[in-house]
């Protein structure tokens, strides 16, 4: 056997001998099992796959594995004077070296391992919905992001071992130089800046694993990380070589080593940015790294034809490039796979496509938004905090159709909700969602509108605290037998329009839901959907109400006949109550004689779409909302949601999800530390 064979199979059997080793082992599995929880909750309805999330979670505690199973590989053996020993023997340094690397890193690899094996086994039995359409590959280029960090992490704390002759003093220099050094200079940085995290992006360790995870591979960066694996070998190499040189006479070589340290350095400082500087990127088939588009995107696509342009105005380092980028790219394909729309992509980046970014001011295009060109017609989309598949497709629809903008009137007066409200309680999230969509959002006051205007596409009572007085609900209720069209989130039975509700076929009722899932011990989770045009794209989903109310069909359904009859459809349930219910009156008729019928729907949450109620992904509350909105105004062509294959989905509620953390976190971990404890004792008791 070789020797590095040899000092690698040395180093994981002394490993394997030490309980501490265990509690390692223990510790790790238990953080990344904690991150993983977080980043699950977190996640919720988004588009990563739980690849990703939990290779973001082995990344945060990756530097602290490394750092202490490979904190005495070498100052043990000097604090002992073993290492005169070794260097007796007529081996290379580097031998040695490479084969403590390979130990420690074999051993890290092994933790990662288990820590996958263990993740993928309980979401299995847990949460099998969670690792639907997520293959193998997605978990192969997760652990290759791992190994990329891992090769670095090990091969930094080796040379760091060797230059000092206590363990505890080797993890804190190692703790401090891969952990808390470059997170604290980034959250420095961060905090400095007054843009935060939109002027540097994501913190560059972060980020690498997540774009390898997701199947994007910069090249230069990898090639980055083994760069500076070998130049922390070589290091680690030419100190073990300095332990040979004692006295005067090995003075002139103690500088020499010293110089060409740091030489190695400064190769180390120059090669690093040039790689980055050329960073091709090399892009790896990933199943689960979202591989399609909902159905409203791929319908719209297919409906489109001609040429549109895409320009991506946007810095490259900017934290939102990379995401916008992969949506933007599928874009390109699944509109090509479907014989859609040709789509050109451009991306201009203000920092150094001068010429580019000059011209597309001198249009009134601001920096940090896509430009969507059709002909003549364009939109201009400002990004936000992010940029999402349903914007793009909006922006796309409008500028390939000509529709007709319609008003969405908010009624006022009653303790409604406001679209102009930027706070907690406020609609302007889900107002400026409409906004895309073709509407506009106008307030009436229908104490004062002697009739409803002809452009109205539907009126919206969001969450009204007080009744409607006659007058109010007169106009209304003649605006609706003209085939008018009504939202309303309900709080209550009694506020709002709540008795004017039972003569159109639904009447509100304040009772408790016993048994519901939730998420906060407030809310109810309702995943029960009909075959509706507005819950039957959210199949799999799941809204989030807090303290809901429950509906019922009134004595009016049935009972009319023609243009008079009055059907009601159960959208939402939970257990065996309706919090989300659908009328019409004269669909029958309508469909016959042309007529346009009434509809109304009923929600049982005035909070249903506030601004804090939509700042969580893990709801479909934002789709459930636009739906009812596509229904009421005749354009439910496309229904907003997705068939469940690009979007995380676990089904926890609040104990499933402790139940997860408890085992997760907390049981498994500690059966593995038993285990590998009392192999331990056991190994040493044979010695």
């Amino acid at each position: 056997m070789s020797a590095i064979r040899v000092t690698a199979a040395r180093t994981m059997g002394r490993a394997r001998n030490l309980v501490s080793t265990a509690f390692v082992f223990w510790g790790f599995l238990a953080v990344v099992s904690l991150f993983f929880a977080f980043g699950l909750e977190s996640a919720e309805g988004g588009e990563l796959p739980v690849s990703v999330i939990w290779t973001s979670a082995v990344s945060y505690a990756l530097p602290a594995l490394a750092a202490l199973l490979s904190m005495d590989v070498w100052s043990e053996e000097r604090q002992t004077g073993r290492i005169d020993t070794l260097l007796s023997l007529s081996v290379r340094e580097r031998d040695f070296v490479l084969g403590k690397f390979a130990g420690v890193l074999a051993l890290v690899l092994l933790a990662v391992t288990l820590s996958l094996v263990l993740t993928v086994a309980f979401l299995f039995v847990s949460a099998p919905q969670a690792l639907e359409g997520v293959g193998l590959s997605a978990f192969a280029m997760a652990f290759f992001a791992i190994a990329v960090q891992a090769v670095l992490w090990c091969a930094v704390n080796a040379a760091l071992s060797v230059m000092f002759r206590r363990a505890a003093a080797v993890a804190c220099a190692s703790l401090v130089l891969t952990l808390a050094l470059p997170r604290g200079i980034w959250a420095g940085m961060m905090s400095w800046s007054s843009a935060g995290r939109m002027a540097f992006g994501e913190f560059p360790l972060d980020a690498h694993v997540v774009d390898i995870a997701t199947g994007t591979v910069p090249a230069g960066t990898v090639a980055a990380y083994f760069v500076g694996a070998v130049i922390a070998l070589f290091v680690a190499a030419k100190f073990v070589s300095a332990c040979r040189l004692s006295g005067n006479g090995g003075r002139v070589l103690r500088v020499s080593t010293g110089v060409t340290v740091l030489l190695a350095a400064a190769v180390c400082a120059l090669a690093l940015p040039l790689l980055q500087k050329a960073n091709p990127t090399i892009e790896v088939p990933v199943v689960g790294a979202k591989a399609t588009l909902s159905p409203r995107t791929r319908g719209i696509l297919t409906e489109t034809s001609g040429e549109i342009s895409i320009t991506c105005f946007l810095s490259r380092g900017d934290v939102r490039f990379r995401p916008v980028a992969r949506i933007l790219r599928q874009l390109e394909r699944e509109s090509a796979a479907l014989g859609g729309a040709r789509i050109l992509l451009r991306f201009v980046d203000p920092r150094w496509d001068v010429g580019a970014a000059d011209r597309l001011v001198r249009r009134g295009v601001d920096k940090e938004s896509l430009v969507f060109e059709k002909g003549r017609r364009m939109s201009v989309v400002a990004l936000g905090e992010s940029c999402g598949e349903r914007l793009c497709a909006s922006a796309i629809r409008s500028i390939s159709t000509l529709t007709r903008r319609r008003n969405v009137y908010w009624t006022v007066g009653h303790g409604e909700g406001s679209f102009d409200g930027y706070d907690a309680l406020g609609m302007s999230d889900i107002a400026r969602d409409l906004s895309r969509e073709g509407f506009r959002n106008e307030p009436i006051d229908l104490s004062a509108a002697q009739q409803i205007p002809g452009d109205c596409a539907l009126i919206l009572i969001a969450g009204a605290k007080d009744d409607f007085s006659r007058v109010e609900v007169g106009r209304l209720d003649a605006y609706l037998r003209e085939g008018g069209r009504l939202l309303t989130l309900q709080g209550s039975s009694a506020g709002g329009v709540g008795s004017m509700l039972p003569a159109w076929g639904v009447r509100p009722l304040d009772v408790s839901i016993e048994g519901a899932k939730t998420l906060s011990g407030t809310d109810v989770i309702a995943s029960e959907f009909s075959d509706h045009p507005i819950s039957a794209p959210l199949k799999g989903s799941r809204i989030v109400l807090e303290r809901p109310v429950s509906f019922e069909p009134s004595a009016a359904v049935g009972t009319g006949s023609g243009a008079d009859s009055i059907e009601f459809h159960a959208v939402a349930k939970t257990r065996t109550a309706v919090v989300a219910a659908a009328v019409e009156r004269g669909a029958s008729a309508g469909r016959d004689l042309a007529i346009r019928p009434t509809r109304i729907v009923v929600l049982g949450d005035s909070t249903f779409v506030q601004n804090a109620a939509l700042a969580t992904r893990a709801s479909a509350n934002r789709d459930f909302f636009l739906n009812c909105v596509a229904y009421l105004s005749g354009a439910e062509t496309h229904g907003f949601g997705d068939d469940g294959s690009n979007r995380l989905r676990t089904g926890f509620d609040r104990s499933s999800r402790l139940r997860h953390v408890v085992w997760t976190a907390g049981v498994l971990p500690f059966a593995v530390f038993l285990i590998l404890a009392a192999a331990a004792i056991r190994r040493r008791r044979r010695t």
